[in-house]
């Protein structure tokens, strides 16, 4: 079965930056969307960005960490990237990575998590003030 492996995640202040980084196990030959989830007690699960597999203009962001967090994706290395920038304390949350084929970025990723297929365990941000 298809496992998702991240790092990245960490304690860090605010305007500073992480990557985080998720590898896929194995290829996988349908076209699938790689991305990342985040949650946290007080909020519902959020999409915060995701990337297309095969279209690089397949892409979303949330509205709150655009321009600030760039994802990316390195099809040699099976491993997608959030390049997180400046980030703030509203950002604190576990981060989880998601893959799901078929999936369309723009129109989907930022409602259909319950439809997701393949799910990391979730990694840590933790901006302070």
């Amino acid at each position: 079965e298809v496992q998702l492996v991240e790092s990245g995640g960490g304690l860090v202040q605010a305007g500073s930056s992480l990557r985080l980084s998720c590898t896929v196990s194995e290829s996988i030959s349908d076209d699938y969307a790689i991305g990342w989830y985040r949650q946290t007690p007080r909020k519902d699960r959020e999409g915060v960005s995701c990337i297309s597999s095969s279209r690089d203009s397949n892409v979303y962001y949330l509205d709150s960490v655009k321009g600030r967090f760039t994802i990316s994706r390195d099809h040699a290395k099976n491993t997608a990237y959030l390049q997180m920038n400046n980030l703030q304390p509203e950002d604190t949350a576990i981060y989880t990575c998601a893959l799901d084929r078929f999936m369309d970025c723009e129109r989907e990723w930022s409602w259909a998590y319950y439809a997701i297929d393949y799910w990391g365990k979730g990694t840590p941000v933790n901006v302070s003030s």
